[in-house]
């Protein structure tokens, strides 16, 4: 049996081949899509150094284009992982309202991790998620 794995950026989303992996990886038809951790960063690999709020505002916004890419909706997310460097009920409370309406009714499990840094110092939140993709 031969691994059928695509690799995608789309340009949607920041270009991170040139530090060595990429936006998604698809496992074989109608099999799983692994999305890499989405930080606040837009395409153009500007971060915002803004409020947790903004930044999760970006984040999900960069989940979306994820979604779009692999022609799925929140439905078909199975899982995500939430990395906050605050993570606290307070933070929470900031996050999920925005996450929660992303989700739009869908429940996949979720795994929110405390962090004691991201990527880049500014940034306060990161999730990334495995989407169940429809055999094409």
């Amino acid at each position: 049996m031969s691994s059928q794995i695509r690799r995608l950026n789309p340009p949607s989303l920041p270009d991170v081949r040139k530090v060595g992996y990429s936006q998604i990886s698809v496992a074989g038809p109608g099999a799983l899509a692994f999305v890499s951790g989405q930080v606040a960063w837009s395409a153009e690999n500007s971060a915002v150094t803004g409020s947790l709020d903004e930044q999760t505002a970006l984040v999900i916004k960069n989940l979306e284009y994820a979604l779009v890419e692999l022609n799925c909706r929140a439905e078909n997310i199975v899982n995500m992982r939430v990395y906050m460097t605050d993570l606290t009920p307070e933070t929470q409370a900031i996050v999920m309202p925005q996450l929660l309406s992303f989700l739009d009714g869908a429940q996949p499990s979720l795994t929110g991790i405390g962090v004691s840094a991201l990527a880049a110092p500014e940034l306060k939140i990161e999730i990334e998620m495995v989407v169940q993709r429809n055999a094409q």
